[in-house]
């Protein structure tokens, strides 16, 4: 769920604050922080809709969506816009489809059950359905349950038509295999619309998904950051409560430090795809005193690991013997981007850093590796380093939205909303910019 101002209306001098009055609903309903969307753009999604129902009163249109179901969903749609692309961080999809052909190969088992929450316009799922069949698995090796809170959303991933803005990778391949291609806009192919079943739920409700068999992976990107501390929690019960025991929980670039469960890093190919970490007995026995943990083991993601002395020319996990980070770095963009996530999902944060830094004295300038490096230096909570680099990231490409967000994220941690404000409104023109007419 991307979430971005609406061009509208500001509220009249003197008039009680829409967005105050509803907020209260919209929290309890979607668990929604007002202050990660910014408050303007939750007064102007309210008047908005005042308008609509010829409803000058703030406090009795907020009795209205109270009452209403119908009113709360249109309210819903003013606030949340779904923005979304196909194969959004390919590297991710690479990684699901890789885990999946392995589960997939086990003697005995059903099929491999993946949830996409919130799934916007069907980009995320269908965009899993695609790299799960390029992988070469069967339809019924797979099932893929797409919820979300927003009908419009529902409706727009079941026509299935896309403008050129969802469009947006250097490699568009998969366009021409899965899509009917237009003029303007592309229609995906029925063979991978039936591989998702699309559904509206709200993760909040106690019974969400109930009765369904647990899941291998849950694509949960981009919600929690819109989310408050108790709705967090929530969320992070009900994806604990649907997923198989060695199942990946997949999140957004922002997300693993906000998590408070024992989550660790899943695999190679991201940074942001996690697994269950070790939970404690029901009643731990009294033990010795533990040696501290070696170098390179596995951590609860989002715990700060000590300041490891890594030695800026000494070789990097895997090299060979005698063999210097600088002689070893790869010359390109995209293999350093997947090393320096190996080694960030093997829990050693700070070597991955350096690993970073070495690439980019020998690289071009890179957002991505800089965005990279944001992310890095705010799992290890060093988030003056996170910030520069983030800084630098939207130097080099203005458009990143990822980075104003995980920019607000921060300015929001250091108790300064005015900022945080900032940063979402330039993203909601990023992305007002690039979802286009």
């Amino acid at each position: 769920m991307m979430a971005r101002p609406r061009n509208l209306p500001a509220s009249a001098p003197g008039a009680a604050d829409p967005g105050a009055a509803v907020e209260p609903i919209l929290r309890r309903w979607l668990g929604l922080d007002a202050q990660a969307i910014g408050l303007p753009a939750l007064r102007r999604a309210a008047e908005s809709r005042m308008a609509a129902v010829g409803q000058a009163d703030a406090a009795a249109y907020a009795d209205l969506v109270a009452r209403s179901p119908a009113e709360r969903d249109l309210l819903v749609e003013e606030v949340v816009v779904g923005e979304s692309w196909f194969f959004r961080d390919p590297q991710v999809f690479e990684y699901v489809a890789g885990s999946a052909t392995a589960r997939a190969a086990v003697p005995g088992r059903g099929p491999v059950r993946i949830l996409c929450i919130p799934c916007a316009g069907g980009e995320e799922p269908y965009s899993v359905a695609m790299a799960l069949l390029d992988a070469g698995l069967e339809p019924g090796q797979f099932v893929i349950d797409a919820v979300d809170v927003s009908h419009a959303a529902l409706i727009r991933a079941a026509r299935g038509s896309y403008s050129l803005n969802a469009f947006r990778n250097a490699d568009l391949s998969f366009r021409d295999r899965w899509f009917t291609v237009g003029a303007t806009r592309s229609v995906v192919a029925d063979r991978i619309r039936g591989c998702v079943a699309l559904s509206w739920g709200n993760v909040l409700e106690p019974d969400f998904c109930a009765g369904r068999p647990a899941y291998d992976i849950i694509f949960c990107r981009n919600l929690l950051i819109y989310l408050t501390a108790e709705a967090r929690r929530r969320v992070e019960e009900t994806v604990d409560r649907l997923l198989v025991a060695d199942g990946i929980l997949v999140l957004g670039a922002a997300e693993p430090p906000i998590l408070r469960g024992a989550w660790l890093p899943a695999g190679a190919a991201s940074v942001f795809a996690l697994r269950r970490g070790p939970r404690p007995a029901a009643a731990p026995a009294p033990a010795p005193a533990a040696a501290p943990p070696a170098a390179g083991s596995s951590r609860v993601a989002g715990q700060r690991p000590p300041a490891a002395a890594i030695r800026p020319g000494g070789p990097p996990p895997g090299a060979p013997a005698g063999v210097t980070a600088a002689d070893a770095q790869p010359d390109d963009l995209p293999t350093v981007l997947r090393r320096a996530g190996e080694i960030a999902n093997a829990g050693r944060h700070a070597e991955a850093i350096a690993y970073c830094e070495q690439a980019r004295t020998r690289l071009p300038p890179s957002a991505d590796l800089f965005f990279l490096l944001g992310m890095l230096h705010q799992a290890v909570g060093a988030l003056d380093s996170a910030e520069s680099c983030l800084h630098k990231t939207l130097y080099l490409d203005a458009n990143h939205e990822e980075a104003f967000l995980a920019l607000a994220l921060l300015a929001a941690q250091r108790g300064d909303p005015r900022m945080a404000e900032t940063y979402r409104q330039s993203a909601g023109r990023v992305l007002a910019r690039k979802a286009g007419p």
